[in-house]
């Protein structure tokens, strides 16, 4: 049984508590901090967070400026000051570690591993996600309706694969199938830049798959909301060649063909279905700004 939630699919709570508790012992933030008060005669424990570190706090603060609402697009500047930021952060930030078992290699991984969230913060206007995946991991190919999203890889080697469409959806017939052309391709190393997504350019249907164990830290603005009809989309990806009859190819040059490909909305696939942690890294100072 899953439950859809903000545009993740997750694991209902009915059946969530031994992957949680398994997946939670390989992808731990840190240990909890427990503190003895010698004033009472029983001994307290007392949960002590991580200080948040001034990048991330920084990174909570920029979002409560920048973010406006669906199908808002942040000017270049903010676009850039918030991909500075990002491109500043290290694992650190966020409670992770090189040397934490998650990100060790173990060898061959057998079935189908699931893909792990976490949120770190979310409100109408943004939500910061992290999203982590073992070796050979797929996150299916989805959208993202009316929102920019940036995306900062902060462990391993992921392959990114992403589309824009080429015509905006008003302006053709209805199909199964819909032209999209290809903007990225490529294996992406931790630590590298921000990539950023809009609502109709810079790759807004996008795959990630897992080469090694990796970590990746989402900003989405505005999140998933399926009441506001913001819900995510699905797709399977099909060459160019595969449905272009002989008069449109002949229309479209070579070079162009190969930066193109057809996309079909499906259904969800059993590998969008995630579990969901608790955040147990530095927690965010909510105040007024």
């Amino acid at each position: 049984m899953t439950v859809e939630t903000g545009g993740l699919v997750e694991q209902s709570k009915t059946n969530i508590t031994t992957t949680v508790k398994h997946v939670n012992n390989r992808v731990r933030y840190g240990n909890k901090t427990e503190k003895k008060n010698r004033s009472y005669k029983k001994m307290r424990r007392e949960v002590v967070f991580p200080r948040v570190p001034d990048v991330l706090q920084q990174l909570f603060v920029s979002c409560t400026q920048i973010f406006r609402g669906p199908g808002f697009v942040p000017p270049a500047s903010d676009v850039n000051k918030l991909c500075d930021i990002l491109d500043k952060m290290k694992p650190e930030d966020v409670g992770l570690s090189k040397s934490l078992q998650f990100f060790k290699p173990t060898g061959a991984v057998n079935g189908t591993p699931r893909v792990t969230y976490t949120t770190i913060y979310q409100c109408d206007q943004f939500s910061l996600c992290i999203f982590f995946l073992p070796e050979t991991a797929v996150i299916p190919l989805h959208n993202h309706p009316e929102m920019t999203v940036f995306s900062k890889l902060l462990l391993g080697k992921m392959h990114i694969k992403s589309y824009d469409w080429v015509e905006p959806k008003d302006s053709i017939p209805p199909s199964k199938l819909r032209l999209a052309r290809l903007k990225a391709n490529s294996v992406y190393t931790a630590p590298c830049n921000t990539s950023v997504l809009y609502p109709t350019t810079g790759g807004n249907m996008h795959q990630f798959t897992a080469v090694t164990p990796c970590a990746v830290l989402d900003v989405l603005g505005p999140p998933y909301s399926k009441e506001d009809d913001r819900d995510c989309s699905y797709y399977k990806d099909f060459p160019y060649s595969a449905f272009s009859n002989e008069g449109e190819t002949t229309r479209v040059s070579e070079e162009e063909r190969e930066g193109l490909g057809w996309l079909e909305e499906i259904e969800a696939p059993e590998n969008a279905v995630m579990d969901r942690i608790d955040y147990l890294g530095p927690q965010i100072i909510e105040t007024s700004y």
